[in-house]
């Protein structure tokens, strides 16, 4: 059984690979926020699964053969015989920033919980896991009604005694206003267990009078999330449990080529080295030594052996 499942959506991905004359390369893989975090999981040794909707195309079948390949559970994964993986494209800045541009509107993951009938299935699945991982993505891309249909089953889930995390990775093309958006994000997080946040998006979802930090705080402070972790890029990675902050520096990297999927990463590593057993501090380490090898590298997968290696070299503070 898996001791966690992510929920979201997987897409085409199309990311730079140098020029050919007067034309751009792309390289063609697939990523997505909950995929990336999932792959990496089961990287580091968790036993994981994917939760999803694709169509019946070759490029759906090579997702399914690839999260197989890295020993990804997929029986929670249904097919859609009307719709197809979404697409982006990734454009780089010279310090490795990136834009995103998507092409999704048609997306199968978008009819995920839309069916009553497949939800039940989904709610036995999930009653199998110890955890389930999801993200404001994974909530942005559905439909108002599916969403609600998503929080019911998730309802259902920790009323059993299963624990959530969640990302609430905000993208403010996908969603019609931030209301909506700080709606959805909070009814989640009044039944999450550990809530992995980046500060720049609470910034950006939530506005600031100037410490966006202790108005986070402020905000969740009366949610029974048991353990916050904020990441803020190169600056100290900021744990809270209760009334109790902890800081974990984050090692600079030099060789700073794509920081797509970073915090997906990061995410990946801590909640490995939680389910295993790890502290807070140790798991935010080993969280910050998977970001840093995948800010090295093109993409929001890099290759298996490539992800191993890299880390096992890239030393911690």
């Amino acid at each position: 059984m898996p001791q966690i499942a992510s929920i979201g959506e997987v897409m085409i991905e199309l990311a730079p690979a140098g020029s050919d004359a007067d034309k751009e390369l792309k390289a063609l893989s697939f990523a997505g926020d909950s995929y990336n975090t999932v792959v990496t999981l089961a990287r580091l040794g968790v036993n994981s699964a994917y939760v999803t909707r694709l169509g019946e195309d070759a490029y759906s079948n090579e997702i399914v053969q690839r999260l197989r390949n890295e020993e990804v559970d997929t029986g929670a994964i249904t097919r859609s015989a009307s719709a197809m993986p979404g697409l982006y494209m990734i454009h780089n800045a010279p310090d490795g920033e990136r834009e995103f541009l998507y092409w999704r509107d048609q997306s199968a993951a978008r009819q995920l919980f839309e069916d009553d009938q497949r939800n039940q299935a989904l709610s036995a699945y999930f009653a199998q896991c110890e955890w389930l991982y999801l993200s404001g993505i994974s909530l942005a891309v559905m439909s108002d009604e599916a969403r609600e249909k998503l929080l019911a089953l998730l309802h259902a889930y920790k009323a059993n005694g299963g624990k959530i995390a969640f990302d609430s990775n905000y993208r403010p093309r996908l969603w019609a206003s931030a209301e909506k958006a700080q709606q959805a994000n909070m009814a989640v997080l009044a039944i999450t267990d550990l809530a992995l946040l980046t500060l720049d998006d609470e910034e950006l979802l939530w506005g600031s009078k100037g410490n966006p930090l202790s108005e986070a705080n402020t905000r969740y402070a009366e949610l029974s999330i048991d353990e916050i972790v904020y990441k803020r890029g190169a600056d100290d990675v900021i744990i809270v449990n209760g009334n109790a902050e902890t800081r974990v520096a984050v090692k600079r990297v030099e060789n700073v080529v794509d920081t797509t999927a970073a915090g997906d990463t990061f995410n990946a590593d801590y909640l490995a080295s939680r389910l295993l057993g790890g502290s807070a501090i140790e798991a935010a380490r080993e969280g910050n030594r998977c970001a840093g090898v995948i800010i090295q590298h093109r993409g929001g997968v890099i290759d298996k052996a490539t992800f191993m290696n890299h880390r096992a070299e890239f030393t911690v503070l």
